[in-house]
């Protein structure tokens, strides 16, 4: 693959096969995040597990101390008190049957994150097909079917993220913008690292943490050297 010219020169910048402590990780992130507009900071963690099977799958959320740096647009399913409560915590919008017939016939999907109480779930079936492959379906591992809507929304709006192991034993997951500087974004690199270790399934044999990336949206990829 043929990079650009700033492209390449991030890359002389790290030293190949290098593998980088924490807080000078974070250093070369922000030497080498240079577009011009704020790059999204990204954590690619290579495990050693079998995603194929049940018992070894890694997922969870984390609230990260210092947020995402994105504005994140909530929808809440519910209704009567709980729509009232999801109005008074700041949800972006709230309905019940008539959001879903708006998913359903006009594919409306104006939103990043949808949080439903669990009596809604059997209405919200009928757009699975549409929220399902793009991530937005409330899914309780990831805390977005509660009762406590109030608490989901404050969550999400705080930098709450889903991290999740995907077929290529890889878990992606922004750990910020390149403007949060370097302390803030090892703060919340930590934070999810923290996460992904205490996760480790039981089944899951050998190493577990096999490589660590932090790479910012339009450049290469720093090695981090992990003690965990």
């Amino acid at each position: 693959m043929k990079h650009g010219k700033r492209y390449t020169a991030a890359a002389a910048v790290i030293e190949r096969g290098k593998s980088y402590d924490v807080a000078e990780a974070f250093a070369k992130i922000e030497e080498i995040a240079t577009a011009k507009f704020d790059e999204t900071i990204e954590a690619h963690i290579k495990l050693g597990v079998d995603p194929r099977q049940a018992d070894q799958q890694v997922r969870g959320t984390v609230v990260l101390p210092n947020g995402t740096g994105k504005k994140v647009r909530v929808l809440v399913i519910a209704k009567g008190e709980k729509a009232d409560i999801a109005e008074k915590a700041g949800a972006d919008i709230v309905g019940a049957e008539d959001i879903i017939a708006k998913i359903q016939n006009e594919n409306y999907l104006d939103f990043d994150v949808v949080i439903t109480s669990p009596d809604m779930m059997g209405q919200l079936g009928r757009v699975a097909r549409i929220l399902g492959p793009r991530g937005l379906m409330p899914n309780p591992k990831s805390g977005t079917i509660t009762q406590d809507i109030a608490k989901a929304i404050a969550d999400t709006k705080a930098g709450k993220v889903e991290y999740r192991v995907d077929k290529t034993s890889i878990v992606h997951c922004v750990v910020g913008k390149k403007s949060f500087g370097a302390q803030k974004l090892q703060e919340n690199f930590e934070t999810l690292m923290d996460a992904v270790v205490k996760a480790k399934p039981a089944a899951a044999k050998g190493t577990y943490l096999k490589s660590v990336y932090v790479t910012p949206a339009m450049g290469p990829g720093v090695k981090v050297n992990v003690k965990m």
